[in-house]
């Protein structure tokens, strides 16, 4: 029995070649989620088409004639559609090597280049910061410079060390190694200095106005009034540098005097009117304590940081586009840059667009209501699309860099659909993950004439790659197939188990037949199914997935099934708000799932694929995938404990039809 057990077993391997005549090649039935007969796949395409055929032709004949009847008409042949092409390998520094990147680097071939990610420590990253890490650091690394990770931390009322610790943790999970990990706080004493200076160059002045005075010195509230300049900017430079001690001194509250740049209030550009330099915030700073009572603003500080760790190419975001002549105004009166070569200044800002998903919310007020009303488990829930949720989501690294290089990089914002991130990381996930048998709603099937001991069955970890190896697994009396695969009757059009039908397990002996079953009268819910080898049927319709017994070594587990975290493209369109538009469905629980035994060594050899940071040990349980067959992509959550094993689906198997 055990010998003829592995003979059919060997000629059922999921999508290897047939070794015998009636070794039927599985493929999967997109339209039902099944897995079937090379030839059941074929007829059931072959009636679609044919039905699809005939509605298409109802709805010409109520239209004119087509394009390329009409060209036909004529004598011209019509076109013939391309055949589809396999798609090729995107070249990883295709963004640098052309486009707007190879641009920049264009007008300023200098070497080596220097780059820097200057992320404000005042929350966690999103998955539009990962288009920044990838820009700043790829772009340095493909022209053979260095990038710093420097901490923009100016604003101590916002800023925690969970947020400068999640920071690192991001960009080294991407893969990327900072030269230098820096901060503006570093720079403190320098950039006080260079604010005398300014001072005694009469380029700055100590301001006293509230935010009416300012609104109405800038045009008002529509710009159709005239600018002008408030009566501050007449102080000598000697009242302005003593008034400037004393906010460094704690002599004013906040919001009661702070210093503005001079520079052009005619200026057609807002980032030209007298922008604020520093103001006086009496909050503790996590690296200097008391020291200061006085900080400086991002206009005043980031220009001058560059300037200081000798950055080359100062890359950021489109909204920063108007804060380049700002930038290089104060650089330029302060001495610190200068014309290099194509008269270029030693720094030069360049802007690319943001990358945003549709249908997320970005925003760090936002998430912290999401986070802190419950609305999601934490601010890595892998609904959100801050870095840390993606990351425990299961994405892989490799994967959110390979859908960047593939949107390429230019000045537009890019709002992406969901659907679109999704299918990219499904792509991925298909050429590189294991493919495991997963039971999200199990029942027990009793195959009554099985051998009680159990048989072993080998199972290729990938049908299309043999590199991947195979594992063993235990065919067990008792198995557990989905709920969903099993109905009380059987019906038309219905491809799965039911009394007195025959479905194939896969990679198992034989097909089964259900020959009786059991309920439960409280709930209705079938508890037992019995089922019996046919021996007879050599290629069976369709082919359900299953999981053996634990004695076999599989394990339940609790699976969690993450669906979109609103209903709409726009959450703040809707009537209600944008809590109102949360989708109830967003995070589906199946507590009673089972994971088969090869599970075991999915996780020993994890991370899989150890591409990116996780190839240097920045990875987590999330590097545990998998694809489940027939049900998606999975990954271990951290929650996971050695009792309780839990998943987290990262993306389904295929795009939901409903999605826009």
């Amino acid at each position: 029995m055990a010998e003829a057990i592995a003979d059919a077993a060997a000629k059922l391997e999921l999508g290897e070649p047939a070794a015998a005549d009636n070794a039927p090649k599985l493929m999967l039935d997109e339209e039902t989620g099944e897995m079937v007969s090379k030839g059941e796949l074929k007829k059931r395409l072959a009636k679609r088409a044919k039905k699809a055929m005939t509605k298409k032709n109802k709805e010409e004949k109520s239209k004119s004639v087509p394009a390329d009847l009409a060209t036909a008409q004529a004598g011209a042949a019509p076109k013939k559609p391309k055949a589809k092409e396999e798609d090729a390998p995107l070249d990883p520094d295709a963004m640098f090597k052309q486009g707007f990147l190879s641009e920049v680097f264009k007008e300023r071939p200098v070497k080596p280049v220097v780059t820097r990610f200057p992320p404000e420590p005042n929350g966690f990253l999103h998955i539009g910061h990962s288009k920044a890490i990838a820009v700043n650091f790829g772009f340095a690394k493909y022209h053979g410079g260095t990038c710093n990770l420097r901490f923009d931390d100016t604003n101590p009322e916002a800023e925690e060390e969970i947020y400068f610790t999640a920071i690192e943790d991001m960009v080294r999970w991407l893969g990327y190694k900072p030269d230098k990990i820096t901060y503006s706080s570093d720079n403190f004493q320098k950039l006080y200095d260079k604010a005398e200076e300014l001072i005694g160059l009469g380029k700055a002045y100590v301001c006293h106005c509230g935010d009416d005075d300012l609104k109405a010195q800038r045009g008002g509230g529509d710009g159709s009034s005239p600018r002008f300049r408030c009566a501050h900017a007449d102080q000598s430079p000697e009242e302005n540098l003593k008034k400037f001690r004393d906010m460094r001194d704690g002599k004013y509250e906040p919001r009661t005097a702070f210093l503005r740049m001079k520079q052009d209030i005619e200026n057609g550009n807002p980032q030209m009117w007298d922008l604020a330099a520093y103001r006086v915030l009496n909050k503790p700073h996590h690296r200097t304590g008391d020291k200061w009572k006085i900080y400086p603003t991002y206009d005043f500080t980031h220009c001058l940081c560059d300037a200081f760790e000798g950055i080359t190419h100062s890359l950021c975001t489109t909204e920063f586009y108007l804060s380049r002549e700002s930038y290089d105004w104060l650089n330029t009166t302060l001495g610190v840059a200068h014309k290099v070569d194509a008269g270029c200044l030693s720094t030069e800002q360049r802007e690319y667009g943001r990358l945003s998903i549709s249908g997320s919310i970005m925003s760090k007020r936002k998430l912290k209501e999401l986070v802190e009303g419950g609305h999601v488990r934490s601010w890595d829930d892998p609904r959100l699309y801050t870095l840390i949720g993606v990351k425990r989501r299961g994405v892989p690294p490799a994967a959110i860099l390979s859908f960047i290089n593939s949107l390429g990089i230019t000045t537009t914002n890019s709002i992406i659909q969901s659907s679109r991130f999704e299918q990219s990381i499904r792509n991925y996930l298909e050429k590189t993950v294991p493919r495991l048998m997963l039971v999200l709603d199990p029942v027990a099937v009793v195959i009554e004439d099985a051998d009680e001991a159990g048989n072993d069955v080998t199972i290729p970890f990938s049908p299309k790659d043999p590199a991947m190896g195979s594992r063993t697994v235990k065919f067990t009396k008792k198995v557990y197939i989905d709920r969903s695969d099993f109905r009380e009757q059987d019906e038309p059009g219905y491809f799965r188990l039911a009394p007195g039908k025959t479905v194939g397990l896969l990679n198992a002996p034989f097909p089964i037949t259900a020959v009786s079953f059991t309920k439960d009268e409280a709930t209705g819910k079938v508890t037992e199914i019995k089922a019996r080898f046919d021996k007879e049927t050599a290629k069976p319709k369709s082919f359900i997935q299953w999981v053996g017994a634990e004695e076999s070594g599989a394990r339940k587990c609790e699976v969690r099934v993450h669906n979109q975290l609103f209903l709409s493209e726009n959450p703040s369109s809707n009537p209600g708000g944008w809590l109102a538009d949360i989708n109830p469905e967003s995070e589906v629980v199946y507590p009673d799932a089972m994971i088969e035994s090869g599970f075991t060594e999915v996780k020993t050899r994890a991370p899989w694929p150890a591409t990116a940071g996780e190839s240097s040990g920045h990875s987590g349980p999330e590097s545990v995938r998998f694809q489940a067959m027939r049900v998606g992509y999975f990954c271990q959550d951290s929650d996971s404990t050695a009792d309780k094993l839990v998943l987290n689906r990262i993306v389904s198997l295929k795009e939901d039809k409903e999605k826009k």
